[in-house]
């Protein structure tokens, strides 16, 4: 039995092309689909590759799983088999190296959607780089340490800060966080020779040059509450001029489109806590001083510039489990300790999946 992809059942979080309601579009990580049903079920989904190798990864009744997706064309998965009641959770693991099309959801013949439970109503989003994707965040035997060789598979968006943050808040999440992304266009190391910044896909829902024209996102299908942006560090490639001359006009430059680039998401959401942020993957301090001189001359109450403890010390590689969930815990922790109104209203509503674990590193499927 083949269930539509919009049936009132299935509940999607994240920022979807839904041009074509039965066939959406991801390229975000974090981009989810949830539901549950009785007795078996399968998605065939079509994969457009840029770079890696490509996974996507569930959790099915608490356990997680992942998949290798075929490098282009279709790849059925099977999310259950026995009878019963099961909980599906099936999200992308990765940025927008591969993008996504679901294509179908078919139930064996014994088998039903049964009715979702409650959404969250607290929401957040995120703008970042490798780190708020959870890039190379399974190569846990790399902590503290620069990354392995791989191909893609130690990329878990679920093991993103952002993500395991947005769990401990009871959050949905929409995460726009792209891999090598800088503040500004022509640095960064994200689709040579066109570098994109952050400012020229903030408000996309596709932009990987690799795969087609650009398309703009509407910011009236989803409003947050909490804004965190956590960009500058790729900028410093190939030159760290923060750190060279923090005076001189790059930096002045850098610091203006900052500002503009937070007036902006401003514009958008008037009443959101916006915190500007880095991460503790290792760069120079100049760029969080930065961040702060600009944060202090806009004089927002409701932009914060938020540093973790070890902020920009903490590896020199990709942000492993142990040290996601460091960061997600003092930024959980402040978010909700803020003597401001933060969620307008909206408690914590926790479907039943977000309860569920981290659990073990996933394993590899076929």
């Amino acid at each position: 039995m083949e269930i539509a992809l919009n049936d009132g059942n299935l509940r999607y979080s994240g920022r979807i092309d839904r041009h074509n309601p039965l066939r959406p579009e991801w390229v975000f990580p974090a981009t989810s689909l949830y539901f549950r049903c009785s007795g078996g079920a399968e998605l065939t989904v079509e994969n457009r590759r840029v770079c890696w190798d490509n996974y996507v990864g569930a959790i099915v009744d608490g356990q997680q799983k992942c998949w290798h997706l075929h490098p282009g064309g279709d790849t059925v998965i099977c999310l259950t088999e026995d009878a019963g009641c099961h909980e599906v959770l099936f999200f992308k693991r990765m940025d927008s190296c591969h993008e996504l099309i679901l294509k179908k959801l078919t139930l064996s013949p014994d088998s039903r959607l049964l009715p979702p439970g409650s959404p969250f109503r607290r929401r957040m989003e995120v703008y970042g780089d490798s780190v708020s994707a959870g890039e190379v965040s399974e190569a846990v035997d790399c902590v503290g340490r620069p990354d392995p060789e791989h191909s893609g598979e130690y990329s878990n968006s679920w093991y993103s800060y952002a993500w395991i943050a947005a769990r401990k808040l009871g959050a949905d999440l929409h995460d726009i966080a792209q891999g090598g992304i800088p503040l500004l266009r022509g640095s960064g190391y994200v689709a040579p020779p066109v570098y994109p910044g952050i400012t020229d896909i903030w408000d996309k829902v596709h932009y990987q040059p690799e795969l087609g024209p650009a398309t703009d996102w509407d910011f009236e299908a989803y409003t947050p509450h909490v804004v965190l942006v956590a960009v500058g560090q790729n900028d410093s490639h190939p030159v760290d001029y923060m750190r060279e001359d923090p005076e001189g006009e790059a930096a002045s430059r850098w610091r203006g489109a900052y500002r503009d680039f937070l007036m902006a998401i401003r514009g958008k959401y008037p009443r959101a806590l916006i915190l500007a942020a880095t991460t503790i993957l290792c760069h120079d301090p100049g760029w969080d001083e930065a961040i702060e001189r600009v944060c202090r001359e806009m004089e927002d109450p409701r932009l914060r510039h938020f540093c973790y403890r070890r902020n920009g010390a903490g590896t020199p590689g990709h942000i492993r489990i142990p040290e996601a969930e460091e960061m997600a815990e003092e930024l959980a922790a402040y978010i909700e300790g803020l003597d401001i109104p933060v969620w307008y209203g909206a408690p914590a509503v926790y479907p039943s999946w977000s309860n569920y674990s981290a659990g073990g590193v996933s394993s590899i499927g076929p």
